[in-house]
């Protein structure tokens, strides 16, 4: 098989092992998967807010995942690492996934929007957009979208400083997709500009007050 093809390849299973377990591990604050090919097999490190519930009781969970990676993904002995996340309000996917479970569980849209949005801007970041899309109010589809701070959208600062992620909850009036963007505390833009004040200053004036001393001496 060609590279290319072995390339395009990886990435789809890769893909399709991500939406897995982001729908087995959507109890557990799933965010994402890091996959390593190694001399005694395959190396899987999961990223989730409750490590817990990834491991399952006496380590079911994460035998059925070992399992399921193996027969139905043809990962070569899989070795199952579990991670936890350490600001889980600062992960897009994670948040993007408690909220579509809000909206679930009956929740009013504008209610668990503007909940999601205080956990993200209390956890540090500089911003966060919400757009909820769906049959919110009638039986006519419709968007709403909730922002506060800052959010860049193009550029590199978008790229490197914003995780977003895209959820789908299933409730009665049907299909409801959630998409979270979240500017990280250490994003710096290019606008930024820090002032600072000029060593010789800061050095003749030091030079002055010495010399002052001397002389009161």
């Amino acid at each position: 098989m060609p590279a290319k093809d072995q390339f395009i390849e990886k990435g789809v299973r890769r893909a399709e092992i991500d939406d897995y377990l982001a729908e087995e591990l959507k109890k557990a604050g799933y965010e994402k998967v890091d996959i390593q090919k190694t001399a005694l097999g395959t190396r899987v490190i999961i990223y989730a807010a409750r490590p817990g519930l990834v491991i399952g009781k006496r380590g079911r969970t994460v035998r059925d995942l070992t399992e399921a990676l193996e027969t139905r993904f043809g990962l070569e002995n899989p070795q199952i690492e579990v991670n936890e996340i350490e600001t889980p309000e600062l992960s897009a996917r994670v948040m993007a996934s408690r909220l579509a479970s809000a909206l679930e569980r009956g929740i009013h849209f504008r209610r668990a929007a503007y909940s999601i949005m205080r956990r993200v801007m209390a956890a540090g970041a500089k911003g966060v957009e919400i757009k909820i899309s769906g049959k919110l109010t009638s039986q006519r589809a419709k968007y709403q979208k909730f922002r506060d701070g800052f959010v860049s959208k193009t550029g590199e600062p978008a790229v490197r400083f914003v995780d977003d992620a895209v959820v789908h909850s299933l409730s009665k009036p049907g299909i409801t997709g959630v998409h979270v963007k979240i500017m990280l505390p250490n994003a710096h833009l290019p606008d930024d500009i820090e002032i600072l004040e000029p060593k010789s200053q800061d050095i003749s004036l030091k030079e002055e007050k010495e010399e002052g001393e001397k002389e009161e001496a």
